[in-house]
């Protein structure tokens, strides 16, 4: 069982106080961090002395909290085994059965449905597939041909590779994992973008003793000034980047700062890997050149956010060094990729030009349809225009973004509050809006939304405490 300890809730937890009672306020938060998925099921939380001490209230705080959330059946508490983390409904902490709830919607995830070539695609490698099965099927790098094919994407654009610079993963996060585990260590530094892809603070932070972060805005972009200072005082052994339509704010890195970026690495001996899946999701702008064109960067991409995220198949770009490196350290995690979906994706990318010109259309009405709507119903939000990328990066003027993901959960709308995309509990005054939704989802989202909003600007214009449903 895993047993989290009280300084590290408390860094979870972030600024959890808001008007009202504390020990609702705690209950609240534990609650959001359980439905994010950011404490597993089946944890075991400190003890309330612990707790208490870490917060700086009393116990007599954390255990109401712990109480309410007992009642609502997000703990179990048994002897032996302390308060332990759970769904309502449930019938164990671990056990995958139906919630008693359903929710309508799921705004959480910022993704999109298959593409349309998917199916045939799939005939077509199953059709395929018998010219492999007389090998053993372990395939740690990959089929050559797709390694070739992805070889030729990126000498297309200006970037020559040979198959020898590809790996082919099980997905982005398969990659980001590999690599953090093969490149860093528990005495380094990583440095992350802030806010950022959740699951790789996920991984960096498994494998790295410290994360330092440098701010990412959706207007204004990466701080230059704030990446400087990161490299000198904090010398980072990895930096993880997301350089083209950046999640969650839409972002995407210019050249001159893609070059020093990658000066200030090769100067302070950091590896950069910049993330990639979301490059090709472009609306009404452009990705800029692979990060690799500027110096040695490892590159991950994925056909999880173009594709399908069902298709688990992405890919690392490296120097060839560096991949014979994450092919010895593969073994220790899983031997290959299923030849079967690599065939699927070998299909599709003979496809993967039109596909993105089907995803361009999709968007462009996403991204219109969700602005409108957030500036007609929210007018007093800071709603961004991306030019690419799967969501907006949505400033609501007020630190209640989590406050209102719990409104809207019990409304039927999870959605992700800021803080998720952040460390410490930063960024409560953003909401991450997904732009991959149909028209009609997105306007019953907003609806909901709406109504989630007034429920918590009520109690806060007559400053009584706003109580979410807890079940």
């Amino acid at each position: 069982m895993m047993v989290l300890t009280a300084r590290r809730l408390a860094a979870e937890l972030g600024a959890w106080r808001v008007a009202g009672p504390a020990y609702s306020a705690l209950a609240d938060r534990i609650r959001l961090l359980t439905l994010d998925g950011r404490i597993p099921l089946g944890t075991r939380l400190p003890a309330e002395r612990e707790l208490a001490s870490e917060l700086g209230v009393s116990r007599t705080t954390v255990a109401a909290a712990y109480a309410r959330l007992r009642e609502a059946g997000y703990l179990h508490s048994t002897r032996g085994s302390g308060s332990v983390v759970a769904i309502p409904g449930r019938f164990s902490p671990v056990e995958d059965v139906e919630a008693r709830t359903t929710t309508t919607l799921d705004f959480s995830k910022a993704a999109l449905p298959a593409a349309p070539q998917v199916g045939e695609a799939s005939l077509r490698a199953a059709r395929a597939l018998p010219a492999y099965l007389s090998g053993t099927g372990y395939d740690p790098l990959g089929l050559p041909r797709l390694r070739q094919a992805l070889a030729e994407r990126y000498t297309a654009k200006g970037l020559p590779t040979d198959p020898e610079n590809i790996m082919v993963t099980l997905g982005a996060q398969h990659a980001i994992s590999l690599i953090t585990k093969t490149f860093l260590s528990r005495a380094d530094t990583a440095l992350v973008e802030a806010p950022s892809y959740p699951h790789a603070y996920d991984a960096l932070g498994l494998a790295a003793r410290k994360l330092v972060t440098v701010t990412v805005d959706p207007r204004r972009g990466w701080d230059d000034h704030g990446l400087m200072q990161a490299f000198r005082s904090a010398n980072p052994a990895l930096a993880y980047v997301m350089p083209d339509f950046h999640n969650p704010t839409g972002a995407v890195m210019p050249a001159c700062q893609r070059e020093l970026l990658m000066d200030l690495a090769t100067r302070h001996d950091s590896l950069v890997v910049a993330d990639e899946t979301t490059a090709d999701l472009r609306i009404d702008g452009a990705a800029g050149a692979p990060l690799a064109a500027y110096g040695p960067a490892i590159l991950v991409g994925s056909m999880g956010k173009t594709v399908w995220g069902g298709l688990r198949i992405g890919w690392i770009r490296a120097q060839p060094e560096k991949i014979r490196r994450l092919e010895q350290a593969r073994y220790a995690q899983d031997l290959g990729t299923p030849i079967l979906e690599q065939l699927i994706a070998l299909e599709l990318l003979g496809q993967y030009d039109e596909i993105l010109r089907f995803r361009t259309v999709q968007l462009t009405e996403g991204r219109d349809h969700v602005e409108h709507l957030l500036r007609a119903n929210f007018p007093q939000w800071e709603v961004p225009h991306v030019a690419g990328g799967l969501c907006t990066w949505v400033n609501i003027g007020e630190p209640v973004s989590s406050q209102l993901a719990l409104a809207a959960r019990d409304g039927g709308l999870p959605i992700g509050a800021g803080p998720r995309f952040g460390l410490g509990g930063a960024f409560e005054r953003f909401l991450r809006f997904p732009l991959s939704y149909p028209a009609e989802e997105t306007s019953l989202a907003v609806e909901i939304l709406a109504e989630a909003w007034r429920r918590v600007d009520q109690s806060r214009a007559v400053g009584t405490e706003f109580k979410p449903a807890l079940v």
